[in-house]
């Protein structure tokens, strides 16, 4: 067996994989990334599209933390919206729907080019221990990486098995091989492994569509990018993506197919997304509903291929075509590729630190879907998190970590390590309790100085911030200077005062404060969001402050919790399984009761 050493091994060139390298390499580190094909790394093998409901989120915290997605989106971007724009500011999303070829091209380019990254074609298949830390990672040809840390980020190829209909044939995603030995190796080490399974819609053939019978769904007329890397004036591709509806004969055909449903017949064992459900899904759960809505998204520029979103499902190709040609504008549609069903191994998270290193075996990170989470966004934010701490384990420092007031990254953390996951995680803006300081538009303000401080953001982005920072406090400290009479109004504001009016914004004032020109959008969009927000803000921050004292009430590892007799028998049995570091993490398991988190504060305190 041959052997070779590199500080870090990346298992998996996913969105996990790359910036998990990425990290790695900006932090100063040598990192091998090894992955079964090179020419897949990157690969969006779903959905075309980044970002979205909470996505945008985490997209624009990765950039403020120097991870890479939101940049490669800008520049492979074909429509660009904020989504929820009926609801308040701080739930508003982007999203971009993108290139995929391009937005894989670029990810490679920036992987391959980078220092201290090598990527090596190959599958890591186990590893070795010594004192129960990790050793080395063991290749299936018989190579021996020995390393400090192994970072797995093998999203869905852990024994993959696709579905279509009756028919099921072993792969980690179409036309490409799923990967063994990695969950059995865990296994063999007492960790847990289940079962979930995801899936993705037919791609139909652009020419087969009717496109004038389809309602078009634009994108915004003036744009925002992802990254505070991305020049500025903005100017993107801006294609419009089609809206498509079922119809009673199309739930009609699913539902009369319902037992040759790999997922219905019960051929699948795992559990699937709850907020992404199958089309099958959707007509029984959704019996009482005429129609659904579907999205006719292309997936690349000028791309003959049409991902039919919203219509996931299982069923045998000849349903497939019979049911989307009941589609108003799809009777003619060809299937390019049909849809399917993929099931996969996952380590429940609830065996990882908050830092995403297994509890038990020192150095084994895990990031991505082999967590349970479903989407190319929290799959990167994890493998930017695994990065970041593989490395300052090696070097012997502190772990870097977010709290849920801190980020969406940090709630996407401490959902994985706190709560009990059934089915594929996917982050909504109602899982963060703070979102009203988790804005998109302040992600580098909450950020982007820890990512400097790391050495993930390059001193070309730092600056970059810190000019966009200064720029708002100027601002803001001129619209709380500047006072005028509003229109017919009798009494004297200043700006920031007008603004707390609801019916007005900046724009409604640039007679009585034309400077205000001198400042850029986005500028202009954070300070009074800002100032809007200001009194809901200070509610917000003191409940954190209030809060801080249990996130910073750390609990022994290993800790044995049956001996507090005072805590209920449920609390125990759940801390034993959960194993929280933090009396905060603790109180936010299921099943233990703030009275047992008052016995378990004074003892720790004691």
């Amino acid at each position: 067996m041959s052997k070779e050493f590199y500080p870090i091994v990346v298992a998996g060139g996913g969105h996990a994989g790359v910036e998990a390298a990425l990290a790695i390499s900006r932090m100063g580190a040598e990192v091998i990334l090894v992955t079964q094909d090179p020419a897949a790394i990157a690969r969006a093998s779903c959905n075309p599209a980044i970002g979205g409901l909470a996505k945008g989120h985490l997209v624009k915290e990765i950039d403020a933390l120097g991870g890479e997605m939101g940049f490669a989106a800008d520049l492979s971007g074909i429509q660009f919206k904020v989504l929820n724009r009926s609801k308040g500011r701080a739930v508003w999303s982007p999203r971009a729907q993108i290139d995929k070829r391009r937005y894989t091209a670029h990810m490679q380019a920036t992987l391959f080019n980078a220092e201290n990254i090598r990527v090596h074609a190959g599958e890591v298949v186990s590893f070795c221990l010594h004192q129960n830390r990790i050793k080395s990672a063991i290749l299936r040809d018989g190579l021996e990486l020995k390393c400090s840390a192994l970072i797995v980020t093998s999203g869905t190829f852990q024994n993959g098995l696709i579905h279509i209909g009756a028919d099921t044939y072993p792969a980690g995603r179409f036309g490409e091989k799923p990967s063994h030995g990695l969950t059995e190796a865990m296994a063999e080490l007492g960790m847990t492994v289940g079962r979930l399974k995801t899936g993705t819609p037919p791609r139909l053939l652009n020419s087969s569509i009717d496109w004038d019978k389809l309602p078009t769904a634009p994108g915004d007329r003036d744009p925002e990018p992802f990254s505070i890397r991305t020049p500025l004036p903005f100017r993107p591709r801006n294609m419009s993506c089609h809206l498509a509806y079922t119809q009673p004969s199309t739930h009609q055909i699913l539902e009369d197919s319902l037992h040759l449903s790999a997922m219905y017949s019960g051929k699948i064992q795992g559990i699937g997304p709850r907020y992404c459900p199958s089309i099958e899904d959707k007509i029984v759960r959704f019996a009482d509903r005429e129609q659904h809505q579907l999205f006719l998204e292309p997936e690349w520029l000028n791309s003959k291929q049409i991902y039919v979103n919203g219509f996931s499902t299982s069923m045998p190709q000849d349903v497939q075509e019979r049911a989307i040609r009941t589609v108003r504008g799809l009777e003619k549609a060809q299937l390019i590729r049909p849809g399917y069903a993929i099931e996969y191994d996952f380590l429940p998270p609830a065996q990882l630190k908050i830092t995403l290193e297994t509890k038990s075996l020192e150095g084994l990170f895990l990031a991505g879907q082999i967590n349970g989470t479903s989407g190319y966004e929290e799959a990167a934010a994890q493998g930017l998190m695994a990065g970041i701490n593989a490395v300052l384990k090696m070097r012997g420092v502190a772990p870097f970590t977010l709290q849920r007031d801190q980020a969406y990254i940090g709630v996407l953390m401490d959902d994985l390590v706190t709560k009990e996951i059934l089915d594929p995680y996917r982050m909504f803006t109602a899982r963060a309790e703070y979102r009203l300081t988790l804005r998109p538009d302040t992600a580098d303000i909450r950020l982007t100085e820890e990512g400097y401080q790391l050495g993930t953001v390059h001193k070309n982005q730092y600056d970059r911030f810190r000019k966009r920072l200064s720029e708002i406090q100027q601002l803001k400290t001129y619209l709380q200077n500047t006072r005028f009479r509003y229109n017919d109004q009798a009494t004297s504001k200043s700006a920031a005062e007008w603004i707390l009016n609801p019916k007005l914004s900046i724009s409604n004032l640039i007679d009585h404060i034309p400077d205000i020109k001198e400042y850029s959008p986005t500028a202009q969009f954070t300070a009074e969001t800002d100032l809007k927000y200001a009194g809901y803000i200070s509610r917000e921050k003191l409940r954190i402050d209030q809060l801080k004292g249990q996130e910073s009430s750390h609990i022994p590892l290993d800790f044995d919790f049956h001996k507090l007799k005072n805590l209920s028998y449920e609390c125990r049995e759940k801390l034993t399984h959960y194993q929280p570091e933090t009396l905060g993490q603790a109180s936010r398991i299921a099943g233990v009761s703030p009275a047992d988190i008052a016995v378990l504060s004074i003892f720790l305190r004691h």
